[in-house]
């Protein structure tokens, strides 16, 4: 046993020492820095952020590098990094509606009360190859308009002022906001800690959920009230001053999704909502989670549950792609003896079935010489 330890210890060294060599590449390159990580691969950065529930963007393009761009490993290494920080409080909820907006779009109303602003954005472009950027080539600067300071007017108030939409997810008064992160989870599970579960879930399992409910899976007709990405204020309630101390900035993406609903016995026909917020720029996910997050409010608002994005447990439970890693790559590791055990328990399983079958078949053959003798 001694001996394949070390041996194994070798091993796993020499592995190591390939990967660095793998990650690090062609020498005759120059090695991409964490500041190019962070200015160019910025969605890829936001992301990390995103899913590790950790807003630093260095230490997001390290995660990035180290994993060789391998997203849920440097989602998987920032969350394993953000368990050794230490926790001195919760901030005040940010306020979105004083956003500094960067881009701000609505699929409900064309003109919007401070104006559509369309942004940094792939939705216009032709998803052509540009042969272009295989170069350094210069980049025009962009046009700017002057920013606007105070508050902007969420398409929900619009409706709001009609009575047509529900309220905005107000809490009992006694209710205390759960942390994901310190608490074990359990099932059922209130609407607060399943959009924290939402917001650091993966992308692409919330988004195919969120395709599902429009596919006829647990459908409920959405609408894009409004996507808004920027800059907004984290402050921190400091007991000893008796006011809030602001921390500084952090960039998020804002989705609100309008549902059709047809009523109840306790509610009258109205629009109900569905809610999706994430660090940076991630509409897609945004989007993805305020469906999802709508998908599972079936129960609360009377509707059947009929379709997978309406079960908490089995959306919460498997849209954690670091705990879906562990579990899938865990396989890899050896199964040695499990496996010896099952391989001596399918062959004495394939013998018995084996002695059934010749046993079988020549009762068969008697039974058939009767019936032919019989016919006869």
């Amino acid at each position: 046993m001694y001996v394949a330890v070390k041996g194994g210890e070798a091993a796993i060294a020499n592995a190591h020492r390939l990967l660095a060599d793998r990650r690090r590449g062609d020498r005759s390159l120059p090695a991409i820095g964490i500041d190019q990580i962070v200015a160019q691969l910025v969605l890829a950065v936001d992301r990390v952020m995103a899913e590790a529930s950790l807003y630093d963007r260095t230490l997001a393009a390290l995660a990035v590098r180290q994993s060789r761009g391998d997203m849920i490993e440097a989602i998987f290494l920032l969350r394993a990094y953000r368990t050794t920080l230490p926790r001195f409080g919760y901030s005040k909820p940010i306020d979105t509606a004083h956003m500094k907006i960067e881009r701000r779009v609505s699929a409900t109303y064309k003109d919007l009360p401070g104006g559509q602003l369309l942004g940094p954005t792939f939705d216009y472009t032709h998803r052509l190859l540009d042969p272009s950027l295989l170069t350094d080539e210069a980049v025009a600067e962009p046009m700017l308009r002057d920013a606007e300071i105070g508050r902007v007017m969420r398409v929900s108030e619009i409706l709001a002022q009609e009575g047509l939409i529900e309220g905005d997810g107000e809490m009992p008064e006694d209710h205390e906001i759960g942390d994901l992160t310190r608490e074990p989870m359990e099932f059922p599970m209130s609407r607060d800690l399943r959009l924290q579960a939402l917001a650091r879930g993966d992308e692409g399992f919330l988004l195919a959920l969120g395709y599902s409910t429009q596919r006829g899976y647990g459908r409920n007709h959405p609408f894009t009230g409004e996507i808004r990405i920027g800059e907004v204020e984290v402050e921190f309630n400091v007991p000893e001053l008796g006011f809030a101390v602001s921390l500084g900035t952090i960039q998020v993406t804002e989705c609100q999704m309008v549902n059709q609903f047809k009523g109840s016995s306790k509610a009258p026909p109205q629009f109900t909502r569905g809610y999706g917020l994430v660090f940076g720029q991630s509409e897609r996910k945004a989007m993805s989670m305020s469906l999802v997050d709508r998908a599972l409010r079936a129960e609360e608002l009377g509707e059947d549950i009929t379709a997978p994005a309406q079960d908490a447990e089995f959306v919460i439970s498997h849209s954690d792609n670091v705990h879906s890693t562990g579990f899938v790559e865990h396989l890899k590791l050896p199964h040695y003896v499990d496996f010896q055990a099952e391989l001596d328990l399918v062959r004495r399983m394939r013998n018995e079935f084996e002695a059934n079958r010749v046993s079988g078949d020549d009762t068969t053959k008697e039974v058939g010489t009767m019936k032919r003798g019989k016919a006869e």
